[in-house]
Parts: C-alpha cells; sequence; structure tokens
C-alpha cells in the first residue's frame, strides 16, 4: 500500500503540462473514434477491446512491478504488434467508413457539388418512377443521428446509389420490397429494414404503414424519409415526426435540397463517389417494364 502511495505521491510531483495536454490529445482520438464508430456493432467491439487492453496492460503492471515478473511483462511488449494488427483486421469495416467520413471533411465539400446534386436527382427519379407505377417504398437518409441498429437488422448492401437499383429493391417481387430502405453518405447502406411505427392519434387514419413508419423513423431521429404510396402513388416525405404529402417530383427535388442543405449532414456529404453528368429527362411511359 505504501508503495502505491509512494508512486502516485512521485507521479503528482513530476506532472506537467505537456502530461496534460498528452492526455488530452489522447483522450480526444478516443472520442473521435468512439464518436464514429456510434451506432453500430464496432462501438461494442471496441467497448470491449478497449477494456480488455486496459486491464491487461494493469495486470501485467502490477505483476511486473511487485511479483518482479519481468518474462510475463516481456511477453506481453511482444505481443503488442499483434494486437494492434488484429485491432485494424477486427475493424475494418468500421476503419473504412471512417476513412469515407474523412473524404466528407468540410475542407473537401467545395470539390463535391456536382455529385451531390447526383445524388438528390437519382432518388428524385426512382421516386417518380415508383409512383407512375404505383409501387411503394420507403427511403431513409440518414443524417446526424445514426442509424446502425437498424441497419444491422436489416440486409447490409453498401452498393453504389443509382435510381435503377432503388426501383429494383422496391419492385414486387423483390425479398426486399416490402421494408425500408437506409442511405449513408451517398450509398444505398441497407435494405430490408423495418423502421419504428408512429403512435401519433393524429395522422390520417387512410394513411399505411409505410407512412407510420416513415414518421416514426422521423420522429426518433433526424433521418429524412421518402415514401411512395402504393395504392395512390404519391410521394411524401417525412422529418422531425411531420409528413410532407402530395409531393410532385420537382417538388420533391426541391424539399430533399432544402432538408439536406439546412443540417450538419449537408447535401455535399451525401456526394455520390462517381460524379456522372445527368442524362436529359426523358417523356415517363405509360407503364414502365419491370427492371431484370
Amino acid at each position: 500500500m505504501n508503495d502505491v502511495i509512494n508512486y502516485l505521491s512521485r507521479l503528482v510531483h513530476t506532472f506537467r503540462w505537456n502530461d496534460a495536454l498528452e492526455i488530452l490529445l489522447i483522450a480526444g482520438v478516443v472520442y473521435i473514434v468512439y464518436r464514429s464508430l456510434r451506432g453500430t456493432r464496432g462501438a461494442r467491439l471496441v467497448r470491449g477491446f478497449v477494456f480488455l487492453v486496459m486491464l491487461s496492460f494493469v495486470i501485467v503492471r502490477l505483476a511486473s512491478d511487485y511479483l518482479h515478473m519481468e518474462r510475463l511483462r516481456l511477453l506481453y511488449e511482444k505481443l503488442i504488434p499483434v494486437i494492434v494488427i488484429f485491432a485494424v483486421i477486427l475493424f475494418q469495416p468500421e476503419l473504412r467508413r471512417s476513412l469515407m467520413r474523412l473524404g466528407q471533411n468540410p475542407l473537401f465539400r467545395l470539390f463535391l457539388k456536382e455529385g451531390a446534386a447526383a445524388f438528390i436527382e437519382r432518388i428524385s427519379r426512382a421516386a417518380d418512377t415508383l409512383s407512375r407505377n404505383k409501387i411503394g417504398a420507403i427511403i431513409a437518409v440518414e443524417r446526424d443521428t445514426r442509424l446502425g441498429a437498424l441497419i444491422e437488422g436489416g440486409v447490409e448492401l453498401d452498393a453504389r446509389l443509382s435510381s435503377e437499383l432503388l426501383t429494383t429493391i422496391f419492385w414486387p417481387g423483390s425479398p426486399l420490397h416490402d421494408m425500408g430502405v437506409i442511405i449513408r453518405a451517398g450509398r444505398i447502406e441497407a435494405a430490408g429494414c423495418e423502421f419504428p411505427l408512429s403512435r401519433q392519434a393524429i395522422l390520417d387514419p387512410r394513411l399505411g404503414t409505410r407512412h407510420r413508419a416513415a414518421v416514426g423513423l422521423s420522429e426518433e431521429s433526424d433521418a429524412v424519409v421518402v415514401v411512395v404510396s402504393e395504392e395512390t402513388g404519391k410521394i411524401s416525405v417525412a422529418v422531425g415526426g411531420h409528413l410532407d404529402r402530395d409531393l410532385t417530383t420537382d417538388a420533391l427535388r426541391q424539399r430533399l435540397t432544402e432538408l439536406l442543405q439546412g443540417s450538419a449532414a449537408t447535401l455535399t456529404e451525401h456526394s455520390l463517389e462517381t460524379q456522372e453528368p445527368l442524362a436529359p429527362k426523358e417523356a415517363p411511359p405509360e407503364q414502365a417494364d419491370p427492371p431484370p
């Protein structure tokens, strides 16, 4: 006990301002990593991994200093590089997403405006095709609130966003057409996701499950949710627990632009990886052929 007290006393007397700066830097890095993983299964893995590393460090330090188990400390030091490599392999998907978000930093947003416009255009075109064919759909665009729990409950795709893929997912007969799609950082992150239903008594009783799920998700997060009615083909947008109904394709395009520009997750944060020129809009056919 006296050894511990003496050690703490020496620590207090030798503590310098650069030691405090070092601790703050480490704490900042840990916070940034944890925040980037928040809402995913990676956050739980990080907590468990950090706990095991800290516990093993304390045990090895106590064993080597007070029980003179020098071989144990030597073995632990040799295992540190292996632990780092193991952590990189274990958290590879999360590290990949973090690097993608780094590319969405405000420093890079100036160069991504065209891709952001393509993002809005492809969602709008998919909604237009689904609306004309009266095919139900629900598409959630993730913003600040992470939707990791819902993504894990669906089918993870991590696919490049395109209007054709969105249309195919919701086309009748598709295994994923009854549930919702979540878009994260310009990519279709998951499909077949079940959204929470709203319990608002003031909602129109004629609204179906999709609309209630859209409002429910917008109540529990800041996501922007696009809904297409299967009965009427009308397009709606849910945000903040409020449902904007009967939108045209142009109105949807304008509404998405306003909502995404007015939040921390700006349009450029949802830009596409490939900035392709937008094709000219074609006259809508009477009935679109189903995708292959």
